[in-house]
């Protein structure tokens, strides 16, 4: 292994593990900490659901991973967080990074969202989605991590007792060797580092090859394979024919226009709060209805933010989360049971449950249906799945997804 990836989600792994397996590395997702060596790999994505638990319960997990990680031969290590660094001011991004750096021995922790495929970009330390600041693109209404404040040394500030620096665009602009001799001459830090393209990163990417560890989105990956002499190609894929579904939990204002999207053409059910709340029976009557239907269906939680707020002031923030994920992660265990065998899921903390529900060890990485999203084919189930984040992908990606699933590569 070359590579090591600790993804403090389940779609954020699953994004970065496309870029590394695009980038031309044998690449292997992880759900949880393997107890077993691997071979033949060049990149190993460890999928925890570290972002919104302890900080304490965090760093042990993500610790645990970076043992696990180095173990397998892994020269550097990524802390893939999402590319809207997707964190409270009681962290736990930087917690994490620090105990990392503090294991691994770095004093630099080159720091950077930076998705620009996806409208992330990183320009003068603040975080931008498209052409919006990060508080205001939807973001600052997440029900779990609302992100209020743009300036990603601000946030991070919070989280670490480490200096937080800078390396701006116009050092950034001028390639590798500035880049690097800008974060030579810094005092210990995480460093935030601008990139608003590709070509930002792949720089970047040049810059660190001998740093033990970065923090970042799927993008900081764009550059790490040529630094192994690996170049891209493409990912094979047998295609998976048969029943699908669409699971969503996601609130994201991207999630919720395809949902609408969706619901033109397919049959869809929305599980309200209460629904979810007083579950008896509700799973198996759920597998019936998606059993009776013709076409693919949705089954949707995804709400606006005041219908969120609402059903959070009745049952409790981290009640209502609870029980949605417990009802994802039956639900998407019984429907493969049923004979599912192509399953979408939309939500970081809803992929995280599913497959949790799966019971999955290993995902082996296919081809992108989106930027940032691959089809992943589980390990002990006939079944391929796509983990999306919320805001990733167009209107008619849950159609779109189906069938690329399908198709050979």
């Amino acid at each position: 292994m070359k590579i090591g990836v600790i993804a403090d989600d389940f779609t954020g792994a699953s994004d970065i593990a496309l870029t590394l397996a695009e980038g031309g590395m044998r690449t292997m997702q992880f759900v949880g900490v393997p107890d077993a060596d691997v071979a033949d790999v060049d990149a190993g994505v460890v999928s925890l659901k570290s972002r919104t638990i302890a900080v304490g319960d965090a760093i042990a997990q993500s610790l645990a991973a970076c043992e696990w990680l180095l173990s397998q031969g892994a020269s550097q290590i990524i802390f893939k967080v999402c590319s809207t660094f997707d964190s409270t001011a009681k962290g736990n991004i930087g917690q994490v990074a620090e105990a990392l750096a503090k294991r691994l021995g770095e004093t630099h922790v080159v720091t950077c969202p930076a998705f620009p495929e996806n409208g992330r970009s990183v320009y003068q330390g603040h975080l931008f989605v498209n052409d919006g600041l990060l508080n205001e693109c939807g973001m600052q209404d997440h029900p779990l991590t609302p992100m209020t404040d743009a300036d990603l040394r601000r946030v991070l500030a919070l989280q670490t007792s480490w200096d937080v620096t800078h390396v701006p665009m116009k050092v950034v602009g001028q390639g590798a060797d500035a880049i690097e001799g800008a974060i030579a001459v810094l005092p210990a830090s995480m460093v935030i580092v601008d990139a608003i393209a590709d070509d930002d990163l792949r720089s970047i990417g040049a810059a660190v090859k001998d740093r033990k560890m970065l923090t970042g989105g799927s993008g900081i990956a764009i550059g790490l394979p040529a630094n192994f002499g690996l170049t891209a190609k493409a990912v094979p894929w047998d295609g998976v024919t048969g029943p699908g579904v669409v699971l969503s939990g996601s609130c994201s204002r991207a999630t919720r226009g395809q949902v609408e999207s969706f619901t033109k053409t397919n049959p869809a059910k929305e599980l309200s709060a209460a629904d979810v709340m007083d579950r008896a029976g509700k799973v198996d009557d759920i597998v019936d209805w998606v059993l009776a239907q013709d076409m693919p269906p949705l089954v949707y939680t995804s709400a606006d933010p005041d219908v969120v707020r609402a059903a959070q002031e009745t049952y409790g923030t981290d009640v209502i989360a609870g029980a949605i994920e417990s009802m994802f992660a039956d639900l998407a265990a019984a429907l493969a049971d049923a004979g599912i065998n192509r399953m979408v899921v939309a939500g970081g903390e809803t992929s995280g449950a599913a497959v949790s529900g799966l019971n999955a060890q290993n995902l082996r990485v296919g081809p992108r249906l989106a930027a940032g999203v691959p089809v992943l084919a589980v390990d002990v189930r006939p079944l391929a799945v796509a983990l999306k984040s919320g805001n990733f992908g167009g209107p008619n990606f849950f159609a779109e997804a189906l069938t690329l699933m399908e198709r050979p590569s």
